[in-house]
This record gives C-alpha cells, sequence and structure tokens, in this order.
C-alpha cells in the first residue's frame, strides 16, 4: 500500500502541475527538453500505480484462496521483490524508449 501511495503522490506533486500548466496555455511552456523527461515520469507513475493494483489484487487472492499457507509463501523478501520488480518494470517502460 505504501508503494501504491508513492506512485499516486508522484503522480499528483511531479505529473500533474506541468499537465495543468499544459491546459491552462494550450501549449508547452517549460524547457522542451524537460517535455520527454516529464512523460516519461507520467508514463512511470501511472504504470507503477497500475502494477501496484495488480501486486496487491495478487496478494489479496493469495490469502483468500490459500489463507494457510499465506504466511509461508508471502515472506517480506518477496513482497519486497514484487515493490521492486513493480517499479522496476515501470521505470523500463518509461525511460528505456528515451
Amino acid at each position: 500500500l505504501v508503494s501504491l501511495f508513492t506512485s499516486d503522490l508522484m503522480v499528483g506533486l511531479v505529473v500533474m502541475p506541468p499537465a495543468m500548466l499544459n491546459q491552462l496555455y494550450g501549449r508547452w511552456v517549460l524547457r522542451g527538453d524537460f517535455c520527454s523527461l516529464w512523460a516519461s515520469f507520467d508514463v512511470m507513475c501511472c504504470s507503477a500505480s497500475i502494477l501496484n493494483l495488480c501486486v496487491i489484487s495478487l496478494d489479496r487472492y493469495l490469502l483468500i484462496t490459500s489463507p494457510l499457507r499465506y504466511k509461508l509463501r508471502m515472506t517480506s523478501c518477496r513482497a519486497l521483490g514484487l515493490i521492486a520488480a513493480t517499479w522496476t518494470l515501470a521505470a523500463l517502460a518509461s525511460f528505456l524508449p528515451i
């Protein structure tokens, strides 16, 4: 949940202010090289948010389908690995195209 909060907070603090300026002025008013960086952060934060929701859904599914084996399956190392994989996949999908 903290990872989901972080990705959504980054959308609100990093992605939305330049998007708001873009909507208000009807054109990109910031430096030109900042546009591609902003677009990458937009894709990364939104992808991380979606992937975090998928991981939370998977976690809840495992807890409901096998509650007795859940503690053995979902260790803190495995949970951290899923979070790291989520952010790594989101970063690769957004910054590699640049």
